[in-house]
């Protein structure tokens, strides 16, 4: 049996991963700003998250959720202490695309209703519903183009006010930062009016943070720069560094029953015990605090740079445009300077690091862009 052949892959092997750094199997050492996709929020392999799982582990790895399980509780009040909302309830599953699945279920389920707004270039996932919420052609099959979504421009009030005032909207979607698209920020005073807005039709507002989150853009979450507090937030890639895990946050005007969103392995223990690990090393190593430290410093040193079109983002998610291709330009920083950066379309690099990134590898970084680039 061969591999369904369905991802483009770099000649490269990690094989050992530490701090902000991975190295190959060729004992090339690499300074990792991509974070696997913006997963790895404390760094690789931090004690005390190996030490959680290693514990956790010859305890008890998995049972079902017919059980009781306190770490699920403890992991719950840990969520809300750190990001300030303590008031909201957790599910648990197991990825974004689950997160945003079960998010748009619940909203269906407290309205009766079908429809769901979403933005242009925004991306959801990859399952039925959450990928017919994204703005993405290839990748909505004809079975997930049978959702009721309409796909609306970003900071586009109005729009979205003509579509409410159907009152047949269940809810509205919307990521705290655009990731895929490119570390697109909504506008500030967009989100603030689209919140009441929402109220106003009886509409569920979700933010989905699921890149944007857990202290990546120097808030516990991106919305938390404005004013806003949404009715359901959904979380995954940073919140287990690696470990698979999801969560929807719920705020309390929601009622629970029992049967009414559901999962097997969401909230095991090796996941609670791979979230808490996460939630304790960002508490005791400020590390929403350095995410906003070195995103205002690596942007104030990127502002430096001519060739650069624009910069967008905040915090450690950010987006780099050039008026040119940089597929060059990035495959000179993985294989000659041996740096993992992203990428958003053929423009614009990303920036997803661990949350520990530190000034010396921020300098490290630019100095290197500046040799692949030419341009300082």
């Amino acid at each position: 049996m061969e591999l369904f052949d369905v991802y483009p892959l770099f000649d490269i092997n990690p094989v050992k991963g530490e701090g902000c750094y991975i190295w190959d199997d060729k004992g090339t050492k690499y300074l990792d700003l991509y974070g696997g996709h913006a997963v790895i929020s404390v760094g690789h392999s931090h004690p005390h998250y190996v030490d959680r799982i290693a514990k956790q582990v010859k305890k008890i790895g998995f049972y079902s959720n017919s059980v009781q399980n306190p770490m699920q509780v403890e992991l719950a009040t840990k969520l809300g202490e750190l990001s300030g909302l303590p008031e909201f309830s957790l599910f648990l599953c197991n990825s974004g695309a689950e997160a945003n699945e079960n998010a748009l279920k619940l909203a269906s389920f407290h309205t009766g209703r079908s429809k769901v707004i979403a933005f242009e270039k925004g991306f959801h996932g990859r399952t039925s519903g959450a990928v017919a919420a994204t703005d993405n052609a290839k990748i909505v099959s004809p079975f997930n183009s049978k959702h009721d979504i309409k796909i609306l421009p970003l900071n586009d009030l109005s729009a979205v006010e003509n579509q409410l005032k159907n009152n047949d909207v269940a809810a509205v979607i919307i990521e705290g930062i655009q990731g895929i698209a490119g570390i697109i920020v909504p506008d500030a005073a967009f989100l603030e009016a689209l919140e009441p807005l929402c109220k106003k039709y009886g509409t569920v507002l979700i933010l989905d943070e699921v890149q944007s989150g857990y202290g990546r853009s120097g808030k516990f979450f991106a919305f938390q720069h404005t004013s806003v507090t949404p009715d359901i937030i959904t979380v995954a890639k940073g919140m287990a560094n690696g470990f698979p895990v999801g969560g929807v946050l719920i705020a309390p005007h929601f009622k629970a029953v029992h049967g009414l969103l559901g999962t097997t392995f969401g909230g095991n223990y090796l996941a609670c015990a791979a979230s808490l690990a996460v939630l304790e090393i960002i508490e005791s190593e400020n590390l929403i605090e350095n995410a906003k430290n070195m995103g205002e410093y690596l942007l104030s040193n990127l502002a430096k740079i001519p060739s650069i079109k624009e910069l967008r983002g905040t915090g450690l998610m950010i987006g780099i445009e050039y008026d040119k291709n940089i597929s060059l330009l990035r495959s000179k920083l993985l294989f000659e300077k041996s740096i993992f950066t992203g990428v958003s379309g053929t423009s614009t690099l990303r920036l997803l690091p661990p949350l520990s990134l530190s000034e010396a590898q921020v300098d490290h970084f630019m100095m290197c862009l500046c040799e692949a680039s030419d341009s300082c």
